[in-house]
């Protein structure tokens, strides 16, 4: 427990230093209070914190995304020990006895008697003293529980976490054992991946960043992908945006599942900010091209910027629930990365839980048939279509194909389902057309990634 200092002339004592907890707490009541995403808030916090310990750093990190990953059995522990029958609305006090809840059941390395002192200190800074003595009361039986009937494990309490809704869906998507394998997956947060682009030695890169991070892996699925622990600001980097981008290892094999070579015309449907693109121009080269597509143009504003010496690069903003806009010609080969629920980012945003229902879910599959409809029709006969999204749900994933399967495609051509025979893909699933990315298999965020083909 952080303690004040000596009074000196008289003045008032000086703050209590910064702590683990601190930093984890204000970034759990920003996710609670203003639904802001855990790892952009918590990178901002440490970055103004300067623990300077990495066992600190660690300690924080764990915190945040661990309360956040078990929040609704740490709610539900709160609600059972209260008398009042509910705990703090305070976002920070809240975050505070969560995260003392949070260690007592899950951290050995902490003692029992430091993670109360800690929670209780923090909830009176928050909102008092009185408010401090209840939290002082639900740790101390939460305690005193635990070492009466033992701790649960993480999984239990994860699994717990999840609403209904997220689990039936799971479930009948995955199975109810690989429910809860991918529910309780790690490692969390994942490490952060690179894609190294092509013509550059993915070996010689790993040793060239050796020095920068903590630990160097090479990673399993795409063959482009280096995943870095203890990186720190990824601009810092040698290489960055030249030889490499920041771009998780899935989302790597989804644009190299297309296979395509020198020379190629290819559309990144719904391009983002275009690390998708940035791969996919490296490999057609500078005799070919890579338009971008997407319904915000904000973020197709730096693609000229990050891409050069490669590939011709288009940019339109397009949205294709209406038209096909400025987007002309056929294509090659065709990249649908559909907006999704991002269930399958589980690992990285544990918050999704907290502020989405499966209300939108069915508006959404429909949004992602009519984009995968319009974009795939641009392709040429023959030509090449991958339809991804970042969500293991049927919903969003065989469920859209089928439908666009059935109807065929807007200017009349039909669309099917072919092997996954080129690409990266093609090496380890080439007897498939269609395939989910596992975080508890893979390595990888979750995915469902079909591979089609346009007929006549």
């Amino acid at each position: 427990m952080a303690m004040n200092g000596p009074r000196s002339g008289g003045g008032r004592p000086p703050p209590p230093k910064e702590g683990a907890r601190d930093v984890a707490a204000r970034v759990i009541a920003r996710v609670l209070a203003d639904q802001a995403f855990a790892a952009a808030s918590l990178d901002a916090e440490l970055g103004q914190a300067k623990l300077g310990d990495p066992r600190d750093v660690g300690l924080a990190t764990e915190l945040t995304y661990g309360v956040l990953r078990t929040y609704g059995f740490l709610e539900a522990v709160g609600t059972r020990l209260s008398t009042r029958g509910k705990v703090f609305g305070e976002p920070l006090a809240r975050a505070h006895l969560f995260a003392g809840f949070y260690t007592l059941a899950f951290l050995d390395r902490v003692p029992a008697f430091a993670a109360v002192s800690e929670s209780v200190s923090g909830v009176r800074r928050a909102i008092g003293e009185k408010p401090s003595k209840f939290a002082n009361a639900l740790l101390r039986a939460f305690a005193s529980e635990l070492e009466q009937n033992g701790r649960p494990t993480l999984e239990q309490a994860i699994v717990a976490s999840a609403p209904p809704w997220l689990k039936r869906r799971l479930e009948a998507s995955l199975g109810a054992e690989e429910t809860v394998r991918y529910l309780g997956a790690g490692p969390v947060p994942p490490p952060l991946a690179v894609a190294i682009r092509r013509g550059e030695d993915r070996d010689a890169w790993a040793t060239r960043l050796e020095p920068n991070v903590t630990k160097v892996t090479r990673g399993a699925v795409s063959p482009r992908a280096l995943l870095l622990e203890g990186a720190g600001d990824p601009r810092s980097l040698p290489g960055f945006e030249d030889a490499l981008i920041v771009q998780e290892e899935g989302a790597q094999s989804i644009a190299l599942a297309l296979g395509v070579i020198e020379g190629r015309r290819v559309l990144d449907a719904c391009a983002g900010r275009g690390n998708k693109t940035w791969l996919l121009a490296h490999e057609v080269g500078k005799g070919g091209t890579v338009v971008a597509a997407d319904k915000h143009p904000q973020k197709l504003r730096a693609l000229a910027r990050r891409i050069v010496d490669t590939a011709k690069i288009e940019a339109h903003a397009v949205d294709w629930t209406v038209g096909r806009g400025e987007v002309d010609g056929q294509f090659d080969a065709v990249l649908v990365d559909a907006p999704c629920s991002g269930t399958g980012t589980l690992r990285k945003r544990p918050e999704i839980v907290l502020h989405r229902d499966d209300a939108g879910l069915d508006a959404l599959a429909i949004e992602q048939a009519t984009i995968l409809r319009a974009a795939a029709a641009c392709a040429k006969t023959n030509g090449h279509v991958v339809y991804a999204v970042c969500s293991v749900l049927r919903e969003e994933a065989e469920d859209v194909v089928r439908s666009v399967i059935d109807r065929g495609l807007e200017d009349g051509r039909r669309i099917e389902l072919v092997p996954f025979a080129s690409g990266i893909l093609g090496a380890r699933f080439s007897e498939r057309a269609e395939l989910r990315l596992l975080p508890q298999t893979d390595g990888t965020d979750g995915y469902y990634i079909a591979n089609l083909a346009v007929r006549q």
